[in-house]
């Protein structure tokens, strides 16, 4: 099964090149503007019914629209939907970001802070606030990693003006929110991005799990 979701980042940028080797120049300081980070799904500013204003910062959850295309729920199978509700349950406790672990593919890139792209002739890098993380973005060699890893091995390849980036080898310990919706070590995330103008790019994610959502 996939599904996607999908929206705009807004950059501060230096002033630069329009392109960097006949591509558009991503260079810059982008951040995602949705409330994802906190929830795929729709939701509202309740929460889930405990007292989290006594945690601070980590508690605050704005509400805010599906940003799944077309609106609705991630289509869990039975076991993973029961595997979600447990997650959840156990927020923050259990959640990866509470434990300074990397947040993984794609919740990295629509985390509530600014990231920094870095563009050249050949390999992008991306670079994150949180947990001190780097992602290479490869876009020659692609090769698989050895072992699963928090962040996985991202390749990356142009089709026309968008920018495609191939995510595999994730260890399944990451959430994809702070709502408890995960993935499992068989995710597979295709990013694009798309730059709109000189302050904007389009972003969007499409994930496959035949471990978590039907085939």
């Amino acid at each position: 099964m996939l599904f996607g979701i999908g929206g705009a980042a807004r950059a501060q940028q230096l002033q630069h090149a329009a392109t960097v080797s006949g591509h558009p120049n991503l260079n810059g300081i982008w951040q995602a503007l949705n409330t994802a980070y906190w929830n795929l799904e729709a939701h509202s500013v309740d929460g889930w019914g405990k007292d989290f204003w006594q945690l601070g910062a980590i508690a605050v959850i704005p509400a805010g629209p599906s940003i799944l295309k077309g609106g609705g729920k991630i289509p869990y199978l039975p076991d993973a939907l029961k595997k979600r509700d447990e997650n959840r349950s156990k927020w923050p406790e259990a959640d990866p970001e509470a434990k300074c672990y990397m947040l993984g593919v794609p919740r990295v890139t629509y985390q509530n802070f600014p990231f920094q792209i870095f563009q050249a002739d050949s390999d992008l890098l991306m670079v994150y606030p949180f947990a001190a993380t780097n992602r290479i973005i490869y876009m020659k060699d692609h090769t698989d990693l050895p072992v699963d890893s928090w962040m996985g091995r991202s390749n990356g390849t142009w089709e026309g003006d968008t920018l495609v980036v191939t995510t595999t080898s994730q260890n399944g310990q990451s959430w994809l929110d702070r709502a408890g919706n995960f993935a499992t070590n068989q995710l597979k995330v295709t990013e694009r991005f798309k730059l709109l103008d000189g302050g904007h790019i389009w972003y969007e994610a499409t994930l496959e799990d035949p471990k978590a959502w039907p085939c």
